[in-house]
């Protein structure tokens, strides 16, 4: 089979990787698109994943997001029209059902927000829908002609691709606390359209808590990197470089996420995780705090920070959740495999 994957954000990267190398073992044929957001790209070429960078990204605004949807539709068109793709397949893209249904090719969208506007016209053009088990259905998306459409997999999205580190050694003992603790922080998705929190909350507390811990910043675009190297913050370090998920969880001792996939990522393997994210939580967050696995505070004092590093529960990365995650990788690989091919165009 020829299987077009569209990563349009860092984090499909992790979540489809592994499975794409048994794809491409199995003898399938791989095609990657990708666009130029946050540290796609360079994550893509770290990881030796040959894609074709088709389009852009359109910004925070709505309008712009809405002006560029059918401009990148149509350069995906463009670009795989005469690739002869049998079946599409994406996480949070947008563009890659419509574009599916122009080239005449079945397609399998997947989507863990609830909130993203682009859920309805992926969730009418795609083929069949993967959804997490507590995924929230509203509006439109109700009707019937899309309910049939999908499937739901047990779990959180991040387990189909953590549940292998529940059988690895990869990671060190998070039992073993050094005495000047590492944290880690991840600014909020400034140009995520679901988000509409605060920009730049979190300088004040990471100045407060510098002189405690040793902070690294995980910036989410160039733009947050140079807020973040400039003078007004002291004894911090800013991976001006993206960094794989392995160095970071092997580094890690304390992690504060503002939202997205990495403040989950971390909070699966047992890494003390608090998320600080300013919206409406997301179904798959509540999943995480109802077993333990995350905090949440919309604002959280140093002091609170601090007490909070010396009482986090250490969770064995072998939870429920990495268990159901092997379930809904299965259910992912199988539905690729069983999709039919090209249909009319």
């Amino acid at each position: 089979m020829n299987i077009w994957f569209d990563i349009s954000n860092s984090p499909h990267i992790n979540m489809f990787y592994a499975l794409i190398s048994q794809l491409e073992h199995e003898g399938h044929t791989i095609f990657i698109t990708s666009r130029p957001l946050a540290n796609t790209i360079a994550l893509l070429d770290q990881k030796d994943m040959l894609h074709h960078v088709v389009g852009k990204h359109y910004g925070k605004r709505l309008l712009g997001k809405v002006l560029g949807y059918p401009i990148r539709v149509i350069q995906l068109w463009h670009y795989l029209k005469d690739k002869k793709i049998d079946v599409a397949v994406s996480q949070s893209s947008f563009h890659s059902p419509l574009a599916a249904q122009l080239l005449g090719i079945p397609s399998i969208y997947t989507n863990d927000n609830e909130h993203a506007l682009g859920n309805l016209p992926s969730f009418i053009s795609a083929t069949k829908i993967l959804l997490p088990e507590r995924f929230n259905l509203t509006g439109l998306s109700k009707f019937s002609i899309i309910r049939r459409k999908i499937s739901y997999y047990p779990g959180v999205k991040e387990g189909i691709y953590l549940w292998r580190m529940s059988k690895s050694n990869k990671l060190r003992d998070i039992s073993i606390k050094p005495s000047f603790l590492k944290l880690y922080i991840r600014p909020e998705p400034s140009t995520a359209q679901y988000y509409n929190g605060k920009q730049n909350f979190l300088d004040e507390l990471i100045n407060e808590l510098s002189s405690t811990f040793n902070i690294f910043i995980l910036p989410r675009s160039q733009e947050q990197a140079h807020h973040y190297l400039s003078n007004v913050f002291k004894n911090i370090s800013v991976a001006e470089k993206p960094i794989s998920f392995e160095e970071i969880a092997n580094d890690c001792d304390l992690f504060i996420g503002a939202g997205g996939s990495m403040t989950r990522e971390l909070a699966m393997i047992g890494i003390p995780t608090i998320s600080v994210y300013q919206g409406e939580l997301l179904e798959v967050d509540k999943v995480l705090i109802e077993n333990n696995l995350m905090l949440h505070a919309n604002t959280i004092s140093s002091k609170d920070v601090i007490s909070l590093s010396q009482q986090l529960p250490l969770v064995n990365h072998e939870n429920t959740l990495m268990a159901k995650g092997k379930l809904a990788y299965d259910l992912l690989y199988n539905t690729i495999i069983n999709t039919n091919k090209r249909v009319t165009a």
